[in-house]
């Protein structure tokens, strides 16, 4: 799974005008799955985001994780982040799941947040045309990968 985290002071994704996921401070996850994604990769990408010290402390050293800061959790599905731009002007899109296994996998990451962080987790819509808009606090911007292990090991 390919996941692009922003803290943010606030986030919010639109559908045709309708906003269907907003939070606060926190961080807003543009989230892709990948063809040999598991529910595995799930959990661990969620133990991850919960855990990952990217906000400030007394001492404005990045020491604290979303759990620690109490913030919001907003996923957004992103198939784009598993394009393959190596080759030519268009991108080629056969590195994203199907979308099936990616809503499947987009589904278990939200009970995954929600079983731990409750009402603060907010969400995009799986295959709609969304409108994501957010002011990045920072910026902070990272990319992270829970990548399937090799086959046969």
């Amino acid at each position: 799974m390919i996941a692009l985290l922003q803290r943010v002071t606030h986030g919010r994704v639109e559908v045709s005008g309708e906003v269907v996921g907003e939070i606060g401070p926190g961080l807003l996850v543009l989230l892709a799955v990948e063809p040999s994604d598991t529910e595995k990769q799930s959990d661990r990408l969620v133990e991850r985001l919960l855990g990952y010290r990217v906000f400030e402390d007394s001492a404005g050293r990045m020491n604290l994780s979303l759990v620690d800061t109490g913030g919001g959790l907003l996923l957004v599905p992103q198939f784009t982040l598993a394009a393959d731009t190596g080759k030519g002007m268009r991108p080629s899109f056969t590195g994203a799941a199907s979308p099936e296994l990616g809503q499947a996998l987009f589904d278990h990451t939200v009970r995954r947040a929600r079983s731990r962080l409750g009402d603060r987790v907010a969400t995009g819509r799986f295959g709609a045309h969304m409108q994501v808009s957010l002011t990045n606090d920072g910026p902070v911007t990272l990319w992270l990968r829970t990548a399937a292990p090799a086959a046969g090991g």
